[in-house]
């Protein structure tokens, strides 16, 4: 009886810690979707933004580091990879911000949500492996979405166009992290990538002539939007979910994850109104879209755990 009511306990709570540990999950998510929020209320352009972004991110990210006393070391060819993946976050930020600004958050939500198809692309290549059946059946309904988009918001078609480089960027630097993932910290390749992020764009600051005080001469609000981006949006949001993903299944995180867009679109309906209203044909093509992401990861997981499954 005692063995019982022992056992009753522990799955009760171990329950009860995986809804809290799911909730924190969509909170974590929705403040991602906040982000693209956050990119149209701050005033100033995606590079300096980008800029500033990153480096108050890293500033904090550092302390944690510092605090949790995480190594920072790895080999040469790490670091390779460190700089590519800092230089190619840096440009997605940039390219995902300006599509915000010359389009709309939900024109840009509804690009972004093609990265994962672009990774599904690359995959083959990257992994070495053959192409699935599917996969190309799912990038057919991924092109009729984004030619339905195009065909209705075609005063966006700049912005549609920055946004799905930014998806693109995106699908390198996950396919990057991938690798990066396997042997380091999340938070050691953070702290790299976000440091490369900032001397890049750095770089680009001074040989265009906008490395002066402007940069940090910013109206009141610009700078609160921007800690909580930095703070909230990135730093915080990076942490908790990394703890996340080590209770939850990669399943159940790839399905929320995708919540994302919708989120966004959500948010953005509430808060700026009939600006981000958009055609009913607009929302057809992002909803074939976010379906075929959200199959194909659940197709994808299903192949995982056959792999897994040892054979009798």
């Amino acid at each position: 009886m005692l063995f019982l009511d022992v056992w009753h306990f522990i799955y009760f709570k171990m329950q009860k810690d995986r809804i809290l540990n799911l909730l924190h999950l969509h909170f974590i998510v929705f403040i991602w979707g906040f982000t693209a929020i956050l990119g149209k209320l701050i005033t100033i352009d995606s590079l300096p933004l980008v800029w500033i972004r990153m480096g108050l991110a890293t500033v904090f990210i550092s302390m944690y580091i510092y605090f949790a006393k995480f190594s920072l070391k790895g080999s040469k060819k790490t670091f390779f990879w460190l700089l590519g993946g800092g230089i190619v976050v840096a440009l997605h930020w940039v390219t995902f911000f300006l599509a915000i600004k010359v389009s709309t958050v939900s024109v840009a939500l509804a690009m972004m949500s093609t990265g994962a198809f672009f990774t599904a692309l690359m995959e083959p290549f990257w992994y070495g492996r053959k192409v699935i059946g599917y996969e190309i059946v799912f990038g057919l309904l991924v092109v009729a979405g984004l030619y339905l988009i195009f065909k209705v918001e075609t005063q966006y078609v700049f912005g549609m166009g920055i946004a799905l480089i930014s998806a693109f960027l995106a699908a390198v630097f996950s396919l990057i992290n991938g690798k990066l993932v396997q042997n380091y910290r999340p938070s050691m390749i953070s702290f790299y990538e976000l440091g490369v992020g900032v001397i890049f764009l750095s770089i680009i600051l001074i040989f265009k002539g906008d490395w002066n005080m402007s940069l940090v001469t910013l109206p009141t609000m610009d700078w609160v939007y921007l800690l909580i981006l930095a703070i909230v949006c990135t730093a915080y949001a990076f942490i908790a979910s990394v703890k996340i993903m080590r209770v939850l299944t990669p399943y159940t995180v790839m399905l929320t994850t995708n919540l994302e867009p919708i989120y966004g679109i959500l948010l953005a309906w509430f808060i700026f109104g009939s600006e981000e209203k958009m055609k009913p044909m607009f929302y057809v093509g992002a909803l074939i879209i976010l379906t075929t992401v959200i199959a194909n990861g659940i197709l994808k997981q299903r192949e995982n755990i056959k792999k897994r499954v040892p054979k009798i």
